[in-house]
């Protein structure tokens, strides 16, 4: 069986036979009115057929280019009809996010409502999960992803500018040894993330070499941290964004004003191919335009 017509020609041709015109179809598609005629006698040698006649002021179709020309309109017809069926159905149904567990738990989840009320079409599902390796799978739409940013083949879109900052119960600004200062720090449990490096390293940017950061429990989640803090266990140093909440509840205080320039970030990220299609554009464009109005809102400010 004989190969099909390049797809490219048939649409140069589309247009041409519909406006009898090279240069109004060059001028649809954005091409040259030579690469016009070009994809034209491209077309009829492939076809073995005239499928014009040209005259000095004018362009026709001979019989075999309007019989052509007919169903290639239908074709395209049908084809731009079951394209925007395909992009209706995508603006609705499920939304699998993938996100890390405690921006999960600590800033998306109580934020869903807002686009639940936007969007009542789109059941959004999340997916929290701890990342080793930094992949969208095949069954997620669109994922948070914490880090530098760099994701090769990917539409990363940064969330916020990001500290780390010291946070306790206010009842830990009370007692024996109120938390008024850093130095304060040496008689109070430090509760830690993951490892002792974000303690360490803010430690090392005050300049206290007589806070031992080697004690005090560590846990596998922030969220884990921040509740931990919140029950007055300990003092924690967390990721802004993720107290954010706790801090303007009054559960949590910053008891001094010092933070520490995060190298990291959250970032939205998808698939370049479908960042601007349905369900994904709409996610897109609430959670970017709700962290830059939270960022510009915010009325925490550091000294570094």
């Amino acid at each position: 069986m004989k190969r099909l017509p390049p797809l490219n020609a048939l649409r140069v041709f589309d247009s041409a036979a519909r406006h009898l015109s090279f240069t109004k179809a060059s001028e649809e598609l954005f091409v040259t009115q030579a690469a016009v005629s070009h994809q034209i006698k491209s077309l009829e040698d492939f076809l073995g057929l005239k499928l014009f006649r040209r005259r000095n002021r004018s362009l026709l179709l001979t019989e075999e280019g309007q019989s052509y020309y007919l169903d290639i309109k239908e074709i395209f017809a049908s084809l731009n009809e079951a394209t925007r069926k395909l992009q209706v159905r995508s603006a609705k149904g499920a939304l699998t996010v993938s996100v890390p567990t405690s921006f999960a738990i600590q800033w998306l989840v109580p934020r869903l409502s807002g686009f639940h009320q936007l969007h009542p079409e789109i059941d959004v599902r999340i997916q929290a999960i701890d990342r080793d390796e930094w992949k969208i799978s095949d069954d997620v739409d669109v994922a948070i992803f914490y880090g530098r940013g760099n994701w090769s083949g990917l539409r990363v879109e940064a969330l916020y500018a990001e500290y780390l900052i010291p946070v306790c119960s206010p009842t830990l600004m009370m007692g024996a040894h109120p938390l008024t200062s850093p130095e304060a720090l040496e008689h109070h449990t430090l509760l830690h993330d993951a490892s002792r490096r974000d303690w360490q390293a803010y430690i090392r940017q005050l300049g206290l070499q007589h806070i031992n950061v080697q004690q005090g429990p560590i846990f596998s989640h922030t969220a884990m941290v921040v509740q931990a803090a919140v029950h007055g266990q300990g003092v924690a140093v967390v990721n802004n964004v993720l107290a954010l909440a706790e801090i303007e509840s009054g559960r949590l205080v910053c008891p001094f004003n010092h933070a520490l320039a995060s190298k990291n970030a959250f970032y939205l990220v998808c698939h370049e191919s479908q960042a601007e299609l349905g369900k994904i554009a709409s996610f897109r464009e609430w959670i970017l335009a709700l962290a830059s109005s939270e960022q510009q809102s915010v009325y925490l400010r550091y000294e570094e």
